[in-house]
């Protein structure tokens, strides 16, 4: 730790942590580590919960399972996982009792000593992940010792107790769920990459979703980055409260204006972080050095680019560190080629906006889209991507509301309906798929819902359409 202060400011506090997940179990140790008094509540039982709860109890924490409701007696913080509702009963117990509530992205930015490694954070509906993983990559080019925490990786508690000489700078993925519970949270620079409906039944409205995705740009020391494309980003920096000095710059699939990145003739340029900015650019990279070069993925290495050039980082180092990169496993990734026919998973691209921007990489189009539909409307997207289709398949619980939209908005498009939720579902899928597309198309997995009526999870859906395809190619 680089603070005795910060050390013994736990002790002896009444700690209560919601969640047996990764974060609450980090957060949990963490603290007791700290000498706080800690009790871990969880509103599930089951095997696993109890198997998790053991292991803490014989480390000497208290665990409650089975009630989420009653706040333990004595409590004088809570410590929220970010999947809780801010109207759970627990946190309704706590502001009864005027006990605070702060997530472990807050309890992580209280541990930190004086000499800790600066933030710099990425929130966004889509593309957090990548971005930041992009980041990441760009300043080890550099040279610096940097870890992509947050919703990714290490639980950025346990980052954080690593100590202050751990690492030069911190590249943070945050959800709107985690900076809802973040109130002190100051970033060195922070960027929002886009703004679309999302999580509506946790945050209660729009206008709170984005208030709380607002959040990552309070206290911004250096830089805040907005999407030039999504005006509702710009808006967010104009009402941030930010350092004496600090800068909006603005990213662009477009040629940049000054205090903006952007691309000219297929090079990405920085019109922001140069000497002179209202004459000169400086080169970073070529396009072909984003993998894949979508829009959307391109916008995402400008964000990354943006943070990095804010925290001082070279031109050649954003170039290396763009082409050390690889996406993760079912974001736009290319499975293979059949008859001349390209199959692409986007197995988690689990709402409209995310289809939306998949859609927009590929002309044209057999698409394979459905599952659990969140209380999302599909006009918008299918309005948008009409002119790209060649076909649908359509899957999952709620494939009926984008059927209602392609009927509405490209209604001579050919739709296959599967009527079916079992194990082959996704194998008939993609043979229909096939069977619907011509060499030099593309059948594409971004099913603009979530996974859960058919599959575990979005990683299990893309694996049975990877799976498929090979079958195909057999």
């Amino acid at each position: 730790m680089g603070s005795g202060e910060m050390t013994t400011s736990w002790a002896g506090r009444h700690v209560t942590v919601a969640g047996l997940g990764v974060s609450g179990v980090s957060a949990a140790r963490a603290l007791a580590g700290l000498g706080a008094s800690v009790t871990v509540v969880d509103g599930g039982d089951s095997e696993a919960l109890r198997e998790r709860a053991e292991g803490l109890r014989a480390e000497g924490l208290a665990v409650r399972l089975g009630d989420a409701e009653t706040l333990p007696e004595g409590t004088d913080l809570v410590v929220t996982s970010p999947g809780w509702k801010p109207s759970s009963p627990l946190f309704a117990a706590a502001a009864a009792a005027g006990v605070e509530v702060v997530g472990d992205v807050e309890v992580a930015w209280r541990l930190r000593g004086p000499g800790a490694a600066p933030w710099l954070a990425v929130t966004g509906t889509n593309g957090k992940t990548t971005t930041t993983r992009m980041l990441a990559s760009i300043l080890r080019a550099a040279g610096l010792r940097t870890a992509e925490v947050g919703n990714i990786g290490t639980p950025i508690v346990d980052v954080v107790l690593e100590g202050d000489a751990a690492y030069d700078v911190l590249a943070v993925e945050l959800s709107s769920y985690q900076l809802h519970w973040a109130p002190s949270l100051r970033a060195h620079s922070a960027a929002v990459l886009n703004l679309a409906p999302d999580h509506l039944d946790w945050h209660g409205s729009m206008e709170a979703y984005a208030a709380d995705k607002g959040r990552i740009y309070e206290g911004n020391t250096v830089a805040c980055v907005y999407n030039v494309a999504d005006k509702a980003t710009e808006d967010l920096v104009r009402e941030a409260d930010v350092e004496e000095g600090c800068r909006a710059v603005g990213f662009t699939l477009g040629t940049p204006g000054p205090s903006q990145l952007g691309v000219v003739e297929g090079i990405l340029v920085d019109r922001a972080f140069v000497e002179n900015r209202h004459k000169n650019a400086q080169e970073l990279a070529e396009v072909a050095d984003v993998d894949p070069p979508a829009p959307h993925n391109i916008a995402n290495a400008l964000a990354a680019a943006a943070l990095a050039r804010a925290f001082g980082v070279p031109a050649t180092a954003v170039r290396d560190g763009l082409r050390a990169f690889r996406p993760d496993a079912h974001r736009i990734q290319h499975v293979a080629d059949v008859a001349g026919v390209a199959y692409v998973d986007d197995s988690k691209a689990t709402n409209t906006h995310a289809a939306q921007a998949s859609l927009a990489a590929y002309d044209p189009v057999v698409w394979i889209a459905g599952g659990l539909a969140k209380g999302a409307a599909f006009d918008e997207l299918v309005a948008g991507s009409a002119q790209r289709l060649r076909g649908v398949v359509l899957i999952g619980a709620d494939r009926h509301l984008i059927r209602e939209a392609l009927a509405r908005h490209a209604p001579e498009v050919p739709v296959v309906d599967l009527d079916r939720t079992d194990t082959g579902a996704m194998s008939e899928a993609v043979r229909e798929a096939a069977r619907l597309a011509e060499p030099g198309d593309t059948v594409l997995l971004a099913p603009a819902c979530a996974s859960m009526d058919m599959f575990a999870n979005y990683n299990q859906r893309g694996d049975a359409f990877a799976e498929a395809v090979r079958g195909l190619g057999a």
